[in-house]
């Protein structure tokens, strides 16, 4: 049998790329095939419409998301009225066109494997 995904180890650590803001920050570590995971930190406070989107330069968060919720607590508002509030050992797949918060006052941390590739990229 021959193996078309390579063993890798990798480490949030010593990432590929580090995008960060005042109250956020993301380690980008790059696998093969052209696989991005990302670790999104955010502190309390923070809030995408205030601190994101100057960088994404689009009125809601326009990246896909699929997470994982390590710590704290984060609430989701979607483009036609829907939110959810998510918080540890979670998982959430957000779609295109959403606002989201912090609440509390515990900083929080999410594992992103799809859409940390485009989160908080500069606008062209």
């Amino acid at each position: 049998m021959t193996a078309t995904q390579p063993l890798e180890h990798v480490s949030f650590e010593k990432p590929d790329e580090v995008r960060e803001g005042t109250n956020w920050r993301m380690e980008l570590v790059n696998l093969a095939g052209g696989a991005q995971v990302g670790r999104i930190s955010l502190q309390p406070g923070w809030k995408w419409s205030n601190d994101v989107k100057p960088v994404a330069g689009t009125d809601l968060c326009m990246a896909p998301h699929q997470q994982y919720m390590v710590s704290g607590h984060i609430h989701v508002a979607m483009a036609d009225g829907t939110e959810l509030d998510a918080g540890p050992g979670e998982i959430t797949s957000l779609p295109p066109g959403h606002d989201a918060w912090v609440v509390g006052d515990e900083p929080c941390v999410a594992i992103d494997w799809q859409g940390a590739s485009v989160w908080a990229a500069r606008a062209e």
